[in-house]
């Protein structure tokens, strides 16, 4: 019998579910009360589970803890985990994504923060280094803030030294040598936003995933419009046919199939609510030819939204889907969305969400 772990970040602290069927759940007392938890990272790399959380009080400010006992304990580096050097003049707002690299760099961990910074962790999320990369990059002071902030909320590794990193409002960029050196990778995502053709940066994108099956291909959620990449971001076209609206914040990938990739809508900008006031997930099977309304199971009447975050796939086969709403309101999926339970309600405004089948 295996035990799915189910990490649940909100606006007023951390909850954590555990269920062997995906289906039942218990719920534990909250982690870090009255606190804002908007990132939190699942690590099974090196066969035990570390929980790595970004936190953020407003009166010690941010940075990141984690757990090796399913959040018994907590540990923070003194003088804490996530720091600008003093050269830089700056100060993190918020740690936006913790994200594992590959299994063959078991100690590295990404971290996307705000102000738009790119982070690397050499010793399991203990620690981190501002990437002087990205930091130092040419376009940093035309990078603007979307309507949550100035995030680094995507960080993507790839093979060989490659990763990419998706900012509101900066776009797409791409690394391929570790983090020295990026480019921007926005050709063909629109921004509708600004004057003139669509600028080589500047978009906001919402979020990204990378298929499992075919390194280079990558999934787009814009600011308006779906894309999908295959050429690991060097062009990118729309996918957005069959959905009800190319708006929404969420881009998940399957963790082992390709080809295979959900996203929520939402009706658009400046109306951030389901399509009819009806949640639902909408899933494609054929990397975005194609899309399927699932929603058995969810609420018939949600008004409120799925922020970037706060949905996520498992490592389970089938895949498990999680989702929260800004409502409190948590679902699980132990069949890849075409059913879902209910598992917390009434919690805080969901920030992310995490799922990992523990080892």
């Amino acid at each position: 019998m295996t035990t799915t772990l189910l990490a649940i970040g909100t606006r007023k602290g951390l909850w954590l579910a555990t269920s062997e069927d995906r289906r039942t759940w218990s719920l534990s007392s909250p982690h870090f009360l009255m606190t804002e938890v908007p990132s939190v990272g699942i690590d099974v790399r090196s066969g035990r589970a570390r929980l790595m959380v970004g936190v953020r009080s407003e009166h010690f400010g941010p940075t990141v803890v984690h757990s090796d006992d399913l959040g018994v304990t907590w540990d923070e580096p003194a003088g804490g985990a996530v720091r600008f050097p003093a050269d830089t003049g700056a100060a993190v707002e918020r740690i936006w994504q913790l994200q594992p690299d590959s299994a063959d760099r078991p100690g590295v961990v990404w971290a996307g923060c705000e102000p738009i910074s790119v982070w690397r962790s050499e010793d399991g999320g203990t620690s981190f280094a501002l990437d002087r990369g990205l930091w130092d990059h040419p376009h940093r002071t035309e990078w603007g803030a979307g309507y949550g902030g100035a995030a680094a909320h995507s960080v993507v590794p790839g093979l060989n030294g490659t990763v990419h990193v998706a900012m509101s409002t900066g776009g797409v960029y791409r690394t391929t040598d570790g983090g020295s050196s990026w480019q921007p990778r926005n050709a063909g995502i629109g921004a509708y936003f600004m004057p003139g053709p669509a600028p080589e940066f500047g978009q906001c994108v919402h979020k990204i995933a990378r298929d499992a099956a075919d390194p280079r291909r990558l999934y787009a959620q814009n600011h308006h419009g779906v894309y999908r990449s295959d050429d690991d971001g060097d062009s990118w076209t729309s996918i957005a046919d069959g959905l009800p609206s190319d708006f929404g914040f969420v881009m998940l990938a399957h963790p082992s199939r390709g080809g295979t990739i959900w996203v929520v809508p939402l009706v658009a900008d400046g109306e951030r609510v389901p399509p009819g006031g009806r949640l639902a997930v909408h899933r494609s099977d054929d990397a975005g030819a194609t899309w399927r309304e699932l929603r058995t199971g969810l609420p018939d009447v949600e008004f409120n939204a799925v922020l970037r975050d706060a949905a996520c796939v498992d490592g389970s086969d089938p895949a498990g889907v999680y989702l929260g709403t800004r409502g409190g309101d948590v679902y699980a999926s132990a069949d890849e969305g075409e059913s879902f339970t209910h598992v917390a309600g009434h919690l805080p405004d969901v920030l992310c969400v995490r799922a990992a089948v523990l080892p």
